[in-house]
């Protein structure tokens, strides 16, 4: 599968993922022949935003009191994986199935795994990657499982951190969507599952730039975005403004809305992180708006959900004799 790199930078960039404790380094990987893309039918928000209309402070995580954000992920168990790319694009876009269901029944989580598993060629590993990828990938495939089918390991098939070395991910129907009868020694296998709930993207590009992000997050909601970790490794609160520091991307995020600092007189992004909620605030961070500051308006991904599974697909408890279901929107 091909995927793209963003013309904002110079280079075709596969961003390593930064832990609060790692050594920095950027990681790139040029691939000759992948040029911007993106799957546009609709109209983009900022052609019909009124800017000056768009509220001084907007937070996806309580709009006239309901969340409608998912729940913070730790990319770092139970080993580290760079994987921040498929964190921040899997993490906005179950925000935005989410909005789409008015935030109805049960929260929709998506299996980061799954695309670890099956989208190492196409959009990244436990070594890096990129996050308008992952949306390329999940259109090109036709699906992503939910996190059920496929819980979150900390590894790609080339990691050798921890437990990965002793397992298998390559993609396979195994590594796309798994269930296991009973222990071993009586007799238990893991099976493959044929049919299970899954989501899909209707839609993906790209967004920049301080207006547009709002316009998109605004209308659309949360968005997945690059960021220069190297200042908000020992973060523990507060607003970020540091006009000087480097743009370079070495991270994703999800940013679910933006906020306004009365003291500073200024506004901020409200930005998500895949480090847990040991971290920051609660696994959040405040970036001031307007600059690019930390590189955090320079290159973002949206992406439109499709179809999701509403009504299951009943299999036995062992994950065989699945009978059609039906998926609805």
């Amino acid at each position: 599968f091909f995927f793209a790199m963003s013309l904002i930078t110079p280079v075709f960039l596969l961003v390593l993922c930064l832990g609060a404790t790692a050594t920095y380094r950027s990681e790139f990987r040029p691939v000759a022949g992948h040029f911007e893309k993106g799957l546009v039918s609709s109209a983009l928000p900022h052609t019909y935003t009124d800017f000056s209309a768009l509220p001084q402070a907007w937070d996806w995580r309580s709009v006239n009191g309901t969340t409608y954000t998912t729940r913070t992920l730790n990319q770092h168990i139970p080993q580290y994986c760079g994987s921040c790319w498929a964190h921040g694009a899997l993490s906005a876009l179950a925000d935005r199935i989410k909005i789409a269901r008015k935030a109805r029944g049960n929260d929709i989580t998506l299996a980061i795994q799954y695309i670890l598993n099956c989208g190492t060629e196409a959009a990244g590993s436990c070594h890096g990657g990129d996050h308008l990828a992952v949306y390329d990938f999940i259109t090109q495939t036709g699906f992503v499982p939910f996190e059920s089918c496929q819980l979150y390991a900390a590894c790609s098939a080339e990691s050798k951190e921890g437990t990965c070395k002793y397992g298998n991910y390559e993609c396979s129907p195994i590594n796309t969507c798994k269930t296991c009868s009973t222990f071993k020694d009586n007799g238990g296998v893991c099976n493959a599952i044929e049919i299970f709930p899954n989501a899909t993207v209707k839609e993906f590009g790209r967004v920049h730039g301080a207006k547009h992000m709002k316009a998109e997050i605004f209308h659309r909601g949360p968005i997945a975005c690059g960021i220069n970790a190297n200042k908000i490794l020992d973060y523990k609160g507060g607003l970020v403004d540091v006009p000087d520091a480097g743009r370079e991307i070495d991270h994703i995020v999800s940013v679910t809305g933006w906020g306004y600092d009365a003291d500073a007189g200024k506004q901020y992004w409200i930005v998500r992180n895949s480090w847990g909620e040991y971290w920051g605030e609660m696994g959040y961070i405040r970036v001031v708006m307007g600059d690019n500051q930390l590189g955090l308006e320079a290159d973002c991904a949206w992406a439109v959900p499709g179809s999701w599974t509403e009504v299951n697909f009943p299999c036995t408890e062992d994950g065989t004799n699945c009978q059609k279901g039906n998926r609805t929107q």
